[in-house]
């Protein structure tokens, strides 16, 4: 006889299908948007929603090069920033388990970074940050806010993945003589591997939108910000939802990517949910 839950995971959709339903109802959905409520006026051709057929085909014959000299910069400020953003708050995490009297300024520290406004934040950025000299370099301060955006997540993730830890494992690396860096290494770190992952998961997302905003406060020439910035001055909508749509993919693929690292990495997981 076949039990309830294996009945319910029997009727489940596949989740590529799941997909597939939600990337059709989101097309359906911009161009009825688009051809109700914004029709070009008449005489006009511009609109602020072009249909999707029309931004694909801004793609096509564009070509995908023409936008990677672009992406290239903001993913590498995303990258720099998520690299120093995650490493900091790891780090402080793995302080509080060490000296946990820590915890508390560790926390509003967190909190205070989540709560900080990012315009008054990138501002201050400009002015004490260096800026890029040359078109292609990097922007200091795009790498500051992508590091800002993913602290918080990173931090709080790995706090509780810290504390999920299995008690009398604890104990007996103690009853050993083992120290709190041994617990770290030998338990705590193996018992926060999936928290941490997901927070890292997360983080990817938010780190390019960190750099994005960056690039929007200026101090730099090429960009996804910058290249925003002078396609909506021009008016030219197709493209600004083309780089919309091409920046929603590019963080689509890293938050899988990282999701794939994650059921690589700990196996366990993934076999417990399944």
């Amino acid at each position: 006889m076949t039990s309830a839950p294996a009945a319910r995971r029997g009727r489940r959709a596949p989740r590529g299908t799941a997909a597939v339903v939600g990337v059709v109802a989101l097309l359906g959905a911009w161009w009825l948007f688009s051809a109700t409520a914004f029709v070009p006026a008449p005489g006009t051709t511009f609109t602020p929603v072009p249909d999707p057929w029309t931004v694909f085909a801004t793609i096509a014959s564009d070509g995908l090069p023409a936008y990677w000299p672009v992406f290239q910069v903001t993913i590498s400020e995303a990258l720099l920033g998520f690299a120093w953003g995650n490493a900091i708050a790891l780090l402080l995490a793995s302080v509080v388990l060490l000296v946990p009297k820590a915890e508390t300024v560790v926390t509003q520290i967190a909190v205070v970074s989540y709560c900080l406004p990012v315009v008054a934040v990138g501002g201050i950025a400009v002015v004490v940050l260096p800026v890029a000299k040359r078109a292609g370099d990097l922007s200091a301060t795009a790498v500051f806010l992508a590091a800002l955006a993913v602290f918080f997540t990173t931090v709080v993730g790995a706090l509780v993945g810290f504390k999920a830890a299995d008690r009398a494992s604890l104990d007996v690396v103690r009853v050993y003589g083992g120290s709190r860096l041994t617990q770290l290494r030998k338990v705590r770190l193996i018992a926060a591997a999936p928290a941490i992952l997901n927070a890292l998961q997360i983080a990817v997302p938010t780190a390019f939108l960190g750099a994005i905003l960056g690039e929007y406060m200026g101090s730099i020439d090429q960009g996804v910000g910058i290249t925003l910035i002078k396609l909506q001055g021009d008016l030219d909508s197709p493209r600004v939802w083309a780089v919309f749509l091409l920046t929603a993919l590019v963080a689509l693929l890293g938050y899988a990517l990282l999701g794939l690292l994650s059921r690589i990495v700990t196996p366990w997981v993934a076999g417990a949910r399944s």
